[in-house]
């Protein structure tokens, strides 16, 4: 397979979606007695997962199909603006910028819809066309269904909103027998869900600012951004060394194990970049935040090692001892805080040491 290059253009699609990613995450930071409500946490996923598909659907047509022709650039920048509605109506409120929000959604996802039939025209091999014309063709059964929420009021809008974008999710792994002889492109699409894992990592970032600008620069708040920092660079190290060495970029597959693992190393990142937040205003009740961080973590490793054991070379794949012993890890330090209150410090201490060892252990 020939190789295949990340573009310019895919690479300033990608900083539209920065302000997306923001504002997911922000909806984690609102706190009532004590704790993240259940709206709050279920509008986070709400409104994180058409994101993360509306991004998905753009990446993989283009590491399929996409050609740096003029045609291609004029879809992916219509596509550019829907991404600007749909990020300026993303909001708590939901319900206030539900059309703008669906305006910005169908349209990325019809354009990439028409892409596919499209290519679909080209002169390729049949099985390319086949693929082409499958996902061009079922991918309209979620757009529609999702369209029609526009007639509906309260729950029941949301309730078909989703369920269309639940079909549009669900048509890759009903197709997987054309996908499988059409492979991805392995190290571009490896590539290109990296470059998205960065964004995610600023939102650490902006976290540790946060700290340290709110707190103006005390013993404390630099002692925790230190903390905060060395996490993040562990987080960094564990996934980008795998990713650069220790994954056969060769292999050819359908890229679902890529594809779906990363919605939950993308959700854990934006929770673990609002845990190191909520950490340190200490506005959470203990339990809470020691669940929630926790609980960001596990979901993190869980779905890290999922998601590279099936395309780490077969002399690297970690044996189930290390996974074990890091798992066991991971929840000895929450039985500790658990039975002895940690301080922030302390907990976010712990995350840390948890992720060296787990970069050391994997990298």
């Amino acid at each position: 397979m020939a190789e295949k290059k990340v573009t310019w253009l895919e690479l300033f699609y990608d900083l539209l979606f920065v302000a997306a990613v923001s504002k997911a995450t922000h909806v984690l930071l609102h706190v009532e007695h004590g704790s993240i409500s259940i709206e709050h946490l279920e509008k986070f996923m709400l409104i994180f997962i058409p994101i993360w598909w509306a991004w998905v659907g753009q990446t993989v047509y283009n590491n399929r199909f996409g050609r740096d022709s003029t045609t291609h650039r004029i879809f992916m920048i219509l596509q550019l603006f829907f991404v600007l509605i749909m990020t300026a109506s993303l909001d708590a409120d939901f319900d206030a910028n539900y059309a703008p929000f669906l305006v910005g959604y169908i349209g990325l996802r019809g354009l990439t819809a028409v892409q596919y039939l499209v290519s679909a025209r080209r002169r390729d091999t049949k099985l390319r066309q086949e693929t082409a014309i499958f996902l061009g063709t079922y991918f309209w059964l979620g757009i529609v269904i999702s369209c029609s929420s526009l007639f509906f009021d309260s729950w029941v809008r949301y309730l078909i909103l989703y369920a269309g974008i639940a079909v549009d999710i669900i048509v890759p792994l009903i197709g997987r027998t054309y996908l499988i002889k059409t492979p991805i492109h392995t190290a571009h699409l490896l590539e290109r869900f990296a470059l998205f894992t960065l964004i995610l990592l600023g939102e650490s970032v902006i976290s540790m600012l946060s700290v340290l600008q709110s707190d103006k620069f005390t013993s404390s708040s630099i002692l925790f951004a230190a903390l905060a920092f060395i996490l993040v660079i562990a987080i960094w190290w564990q996934y980008f060394e795998n990713v650069e060495k220790r994954v056969d970029k060769s292999k050819q597959t359908a890229g679902q194990t890529i594809i779906y693992g990363h919605l939950f190393i993308y959700f854990s990142l934006s929770m673990i970049a609002a845990a190191i937040q909520l950490l340190f205003v200490e506005q959470l009740e203990y339990i809470f935040i020691l669940c929630f961080t926790f609980a960001s973590v596990l979901i993190y490793f869980l779905s890290v090692m999922f998601v590279f054991h099936q395309y780490r070379f077969h002399h690297l794949k970690l044996s189930l001892k290390v996974f074990l012993s890091l798992t066991g890890m991971l929840c000895a330090l929450f039985l500790l805080d658990l039975f002895i209150t940690a301080s922030p410090h302390l907990i976010l201490g712990e995350i840390m040491l948890f992720f060296i060892v787990f970069a050391k252990a994997t990298a």
